[in-house]
């Protein structure tokens, strides 16, 4: 039976365990270009001991970020600073992941710590785009519908990026369509209300992930393996909802996707959602039995004892911990000595390892 510090191997890439960091947005860019706070975060995850580390949301075109604070892959002057924090966190035995994004009506609004609203042009926002002209919120402004020519757009922005994403030495790419960015906004009928061939039918309304992810498959390497981020229900009565999430995910599992990070809800801001310990793990547990598919589970994991046992009872493949990994870079060292299990440390902190570690 597999553990969480059992090898996982997808496609010709093995993880040393089966803890990843998911993908936490740091708002720190200049420009969408990683700088040194980005080097110093997510290399001392990578000495820390995880085995998948999802650099954040990365804008494949600047209004495709969150914030204007976000990180981008739409031009090559991006791709050298973020290759400088791949180049070290492989060096310290993580695999690193890159998180392909397009926020759709959430972009252009405030950092993570500040008022959630759409930001003015003085400001540094820009017009935000979605499948229909519905706002988030009511402090969001309505966005923009995409016609045809704008969805290929963005689904030429993913394929460049990913290209970029190679060149800057990732070795995971991931494409986020969960949390109410924009290919979550094209799933769910609460944003996408269209009665064209992106709108409407389960079909339609998923179309635009397909092709997404048909399409960086295309372009990302066979040997290196291709995961996509869904919320698996968006907690509202006639929303995306976890029946067609698995339908969706058997589609991109024929597609060449091998890995869904389950997450849930974000699509709406009244949604009710019951968040407590592991509340989304039986939503990855489905996804992997019925669509037969390796899941990834996330959402309040904090305990080593709770993410062993995710993964000794097949709900998951791999754990993913968050803000546990905030308060702690080495959570996954400490977490090995709590389960017993001798993993390697740096050989420059061997001095407060426990007797018998190995050195890395």
């Amino acid at each position: 039976m597999a553990h969480l510090f059992e090898t996982l191997k997808l496609r010709d890439v093995v993880f040393r365990n089966r803890i990843g960091i998911p993908s936490m947005c740091q708002y720190s860019a200049q420009n969408g270009v990683a700088n040194d706070w980005h080097f110093v975060h997510y290399t001392s995850r990578a000495i820390g001991g995880a085995a998948l580390i999802n650099i954040e949301a990365t804008g494949v075109v600047p209004e495709g970020r969150i914030s204007p604070a976000d990180l981008g892959l739409w031009n090559d002057d991006q791709i050298e600073p973020l290759a400088r924090i791949t180049r070290y966190a492989r060096e310290q035995g993580a695999v690193m992941g890159i998180q392909l994004a397009h926020a759709g009506r959430k972009g252009g609004a405030g950092l993570g710590w500040q008022p959630q609203r759409s930001l003015g042009a003085e400001e540094g926002g820009w017009p935000p785009v979605a499948p229909s002209p519905i706002a988030f919120g009511d402090s969001y402004a309505v966005p923009q519908a995409l016609d045809t020519q704008g969805i290929e757009a963005v689904i030429g922005a993913f394929v460049a990026a990913t290209r970029r994403a190679l060149q800057a030495g990732f070795q995971v790419v991931e494409i986020h369509a969960a949390h109410g960015y924009l290919l979550h906004e094209f799933l769910s009928p609460l944003a996408n209300q269209r009665t064209d061939a992106w709108g409407g039918s389960f079909e339609n309304r998923s179309r635009l992930v397909r092709e997404v992810a048909a399409a960086v498959r295309a372009e990302w390497p066979e040997r290196l393996p291709l995961l996509v981020r869904l919320s698996a229900t968006d907690w509202v009565e006639g929303g995306w909802d976890v029946d067609e999430t698995v339908q969706l995910c058997t589609q991109l599992k024929a597609l060449g996707v091998d890995l869904i990070n389950v997450s849930s809800g974000g699509l709406v801001p009244y949604a009710k959602i019951p968040a407590g310990p592991g509340f989304q793990t039986a939503f990855a547990a489905r996804v992997r039995a019925e669509a037969d598919i390796p899941t990834a589970a996330v959402g309040l994991i904090t305990s080593p004892a709770q993410a062993d046992h995710v993964i000794r009872t097949g709900q998951a493949d791999m754990v993913l911990v968050g803000r546990e990994i905030l308060r702690d870079p080495y959570w996954p060292l400490h977490a090995a000595q709590a389960l017993g299990h001798a993993v390697e440390w740096p050989k420059q902190y061997l001095r407060a390892a426990p007797p018998g570690t190995p050195a890395r």
